[in-house]
């Protein structure tokens, strides 16, 4: 299998191909609104105007998992998101990253880059970037800014 195999769900609940993303870079994290790293939102959208005519895409995916930090519905996340941030890339519906529900898609950027507790995501900001192929070629903690990330997807596109 491979990433463009795979069809989540929007933040209105459609179905998305992950094969509508081929030949992108993509960088997948997965958010929440009520966390100390929910500032990075900046830093995406940043990250987003500087690339995104050049091919790279920001894939979003709430995860309330993590100390129920991303409450309320997919429509309320993005008004927030859009509020506060000036969010304008692609939000997806609420996701769970591990565990017997976790999303099929987070399943798929574990398996191919595991992390330091091993396959689990420790915590809501943990950033996977895809080269235009579908290759996963990197996974960065939470910790890791957007700004930090820059110098690499440039690489890619």
């Amino acid at each position: 299998m491979s990433i463009y195999d795979y069809v989540v769900k929007d933040n209105q609940g459609k179905d998305v191909c992950m094969a509508d993303y081929k030949g992108k870079v993509l960088l997948i994290v997965n958010t929440a609104t009520g966390c100390g790293f929910t500032p990075q939102y900046d830093g995406l959208q940043d990250l987003y105007e500087k690339y995104n005519e050049k091919g790279f895409e920001i894939l979003d995916f709430p995860c309330n998992q993590f100390a129920n930090q991303a409450p309320g519905s997919g429509e309320e996340i993005a008004s927030f998101c859009q509020a506060r941030f000036g969010i304008t890339f692609k939000q997806f519906a609420k996701i769970r990253v591990n565990g017997p529900e976790e999303e099929p898609l987070y399943t798929y950027l574990k398996d191919q880059k595991g992390g330091a507790l091993g396959k689990k995501i420790k915590w809501n900001f943990t950033k996977f970037l895809i080269a235009r192929d579908g290759t996963v070629v990197a996974r960065y903690a939470p910790t890791t800014t957007p700004e930090k990330i820059d110098e690499d997807v440039a690489k890619l596109l």
